[in-house]
């Protein structure tokens, strides 16, 4: 919980009275990889902060699914638009690595905002990152090759990227796992 903490003070400076409130409505669970946080078609009820692990959103198929978004420690996660409408997700959140999450239910995070005068900031600011992410992925998708795409990735989190299969960096940059591979050997 130190850590996220941490986080929330250097974003925020939140207060001790806060952080009680918060930390209150918070649970660590810890996961194995390959865990699913939330299947496509069931309600996302939880937001969730990484402490440690990596997770990988994607649409599921025959083949393995389409990845589209890679979440590291630090940082939040959660089927946010089924989080935030609590309607069935489109798409499935998976751990790739073991993974410890801090997890906040949608009730409690209702109980945060109208208990605490930080409460909202905290909430606006998890929308924030994860609204960046998203918007940051479509603009990639949209103006850079794939081998820009993978040295995107490689450049945000070199010694993560180690830990997640090739296969989901492939449908990540939208190229099948034999392109990877020569986009690997052409650029090492």
């Amino acid at each position: 919980m130190e850590q996220i903490r941490q986080y929330f003070e250097s974003e925020f400076g939140i207060s001790r009275a806060d952080w009680e409130i918060f930390s209150s409505k918070l649970n660590r669970y810890e996961f194995p990889k390959k865990s699913m946080l939330v299947e496509a078609g069931k309600v996302e009820n939880y937001l969730s902060f990484i402490e440690k692990g990596i997770v990988r959103l994607y649409i599921p198929k025959e083949d393995g699914g389409l990845t589209f978004g890679f979440v590291f420690n630090g940082a939040f996660v959660s089927a946010y638009d089924s989080f935030l409408t609590q309607k069935p997700s489109e798409y499935t959140v998976e751990t790739i690595t073991d993974t410890i999450l801090w997890r906040l239910g949608h009730k409690e995070l209702q109980e945060v905002y109208a208990s605490s005068s930080i409460g909202n900031l905290i909430g606006r600011k998890a929308s924030e990152e994860l609204f960046l992410k998203k918007s940051k992925r479509e603009l990639s998708l949209l103006r850079d090759s794939a081998e820009q795409r993978y040295l995107n990735l490689f450049e945000e989190r070199p010694e993560l990227l180690r830990e997640i299969p090739l296969k989901y960096i492939a449908s990540y940059i939208g190229v099948t796992p034999q392109a990877l591979s020569r986009i690997r050997r052409r650029i090492s």
